[in-house]
């Protein structure tokens, strides 16, 4: 690819923003060629798969944190602030950190293939190293299965439309994606985090299962944030995607 486009990343990386043509090293003859090969396959697969691990850990690192000592004054703005931040921040660096998001950003021709599983691998192996504590979104009765799973379609359904279209769609991707990502997850969790606990990630629900080891209506947060993704990416495909992206070109 001319313009060394990278589809691991939320938004496409131009090498003639930062190095001016004409000016440094040419990256067709500078270093030894012998190493290519390596130093291409780490670029394209190793690291991202390792930031995505890192990520991950990060930001379920103080999600996790934000709710072991949340009193009754600061209720969900506590967790829904440091959820938000600590995503917007992450995602700046560059990824996705949730399974949800990579399906979709797959699913509108944002990422490889070949990268989609060993992203969701690193993601749910963040989310293990991430849990500070046996944290869990639990629900009290099976009467709010119902409107738990409905909430995490539609919340992630929100989530991932703003990064597949402030992140990835050609047309409408922003600078200040990463800032918009991070309020919507805020604005979800002050939302639904009463009804299923927000999660809309699945590697978020998976890590703190792991260590409480409680698995009661773990398939909700996966079921809710994929039909989400799902929905979004049929959405941008039919009918909101640019031209590259839009299957019915009408």
């Amino acid at each position: 690819m001319a313009l060394y486009e990278s589809k691991t990343e939320l938004w496409d990386l131009d090498i003639n923003v930062i190095q001016p043509e004409g000016k440094g090293p040419d990256p067709a003859t500078d270093g030894n060629s012998s190493t290519e090969p390596f130093r291409d396959a780490f670029q394209r697969y190793i690291q991202p798969c390792l930031a995505e691990l890192l990520g991950s850990s990060l930001f379920i690192f103080v999600g996790c944190l934000s709710v072991i000592e949340n009193t009754e004054g600061t209720g969900r703005l506590q967790p829904a602030l440091a959820h938000g931040l600590a995503l917007g921040i992450v995602i700046a660096v560059g990824g996705h950190f949730n399974p949800a998001v990579s399906v979709s950003v797959f699913l509108i021709g944002g990422l490889n293939i070949t990268l989609l599983v060993p992203y969701i691998l690193a993601q749910m192996c963040g989310g293990m190293i991430g849990p500070t504590k046996r944290w869990v979104a639990l629900l009290l009765a099976d009467t709010q299965i119902v409107p738990a799973t409905v909430a995490e379609v539609i919340m992630t359904l929100f989530l991932t439309m703003v990064v597949c279209m402030g992140a990835v769609n050609g047309r409408t991707r922003s600078l200040l994606a990463p800032l918009c990502i991070g309020l919507t997850v805020t604005a979800d969790i002050l939302a639904g985090g009463a009804v299923s606990g927000a999660c809309m990630n699945p590697a978020r629900a998976f890590g703190p299962a792991v260590v409480a080891d409680y698995w009661s209506y773990h398939w909700i947060y996966w079921v809710g944030p994929m039909s989400g993704a799902l929905l979004t990416a049929s959405f941008i495909r039919l009918l909101l995607g640019d031209e590259k992206t839009r299957v019915l070109l009408i």
